[in-house]
């Protein structure tokens, strides 16, 4: 089995293909798949960096993500998987290999005539898009602005926002030559991180980016407002700014997402696809790169130079 591991800490350069390492067993609550696709994420790249934000993962390790591809062997106890069938999970180590072990619980079968691609693409970006607005609850009457607005949740975030009727929605990103791609999905305004003002403030904040730019985030919400936390970049913000501006801030995490409100997430599933195959929303996949390129796939999403989704292909 071939799978890209990192031995040391750093950036996309520390990323190693093994071309025959041991095969995973599945055990209680996993699947085994034989991936077909597999998601890069930002917080994934970061944990290879060891730098405290998001990782420091035991060496050697392995990337995380999200995966697509056939069930070849179920664990002890997993109900509602049959060999054969074709999933898309969310799975947060392992991931950069054919075969990997994906947990249950996370696990959606992917609908007759989508690839793995587009699930991949769709379903664990879409998810936490439709998480972070369902918790930050808008009811069309607020305006949002989404940070990493043209990432891989990004885009989708801009998307569902506009179809649940927000009526004005903030584009925010690092660059402007993004603002084309946002127009496009229905962004009402785009913004970049250096400018001075990101216009009138807004009633919610879905922040994907953290870090450096998490105070200014929650300033950009107006008083009474909410900000969505999801991301793996850390921060801190004064606490007298939730106080004198009754702001609120609330973290989501899919795991906990995922196994508090089975319900919810399958629910979301079904939406995804529903919006999907109607062309209602659109997964952008940036690029697809064989499973060896994924330090490349690293350096595109370290870079932030991505529109949409970086897939991997074994």
């Amino acid at each position: 089995m071939r799978r890209v591991r990192f031995h040391t800490y750093g950036g996309p350069e520390v990323l190693r293909v093994e071309e025959e390492a041991e095969s995973p067993v599945p055990g209680p609550g996993e699947l085994l798949v034989r991936t077909e696709a597999i998601g890069v994420t930002l917080p994934c790249v970061r944990r290879t960096h060891g730098d405290g934000k998001g990782g420091g993962d035991p060496l050697p390790a392995m990337p995380g993500g999200e995966i697509a591809g056939e069930v070849v062997a179920l664990g002890p106890d997993v109900t509602g998987f049959a060999v054969g069938d074709r999933v898309t999970s969310i799975t947060f180590k392992g991931s950069y290999a054919e075969l990997v072990l994906a947990p249950a619980v996370m696990a959606t079968v992917i609908p007759d005539g989508a690839s793995a691609v587009e699930a991949v693409a769709l379903v664990r970006s879409g998810q936490v898009a439709l998480a972070a607005l369902s918790t930050a609850a808008p009811v069309g009457r607020e305006s949002v602005l989404i940070t990493g607005a043209a990432s891989a949740t990004g885009h989708l975030a801009v998307q569902l926002a506009k179809l649940q009727g927000v009526p004005r929605v903030v584009a925010a990103v690092g660059s402007a030559d993004k603002a084309e791609f946002l127009y496009g999905l229905g962004a009402d305004e785009v913004v970049t991180y250096e400018q001075d003002s990101w216009g009138e403030p807004v009633d919610i904040v879905l922040d994907g980016v953290g870090g450096e730019l998490l105070p200014r985030a929650l300033a950009t919400v107006t008083e009474g407002g909410r900000l969505i936390f999801f991301n793996s970049g850390g921060g801190t913000v004064p606490a007298f700014e939730l106080l004198a501006g009754a702001k609120t801030i609330t973290g989501l995490t899919m795991r906990r997402f995922a196994t508090v409100n089975p319900e919810r997430y399958a629910r979301h599933h079904a939406r995804l696809w529903e919006l999907a195959t109607s062309g209602q929303l659109r997964a952008a996949v940036h690029t697809e790169l064989p499973l060896a390129e994924a330090a490349k796939a690293h350096e595109i999403i370290e870079s932030r130079a991505n529109l949409g989704k970086v897939v991997l292909r074994p």
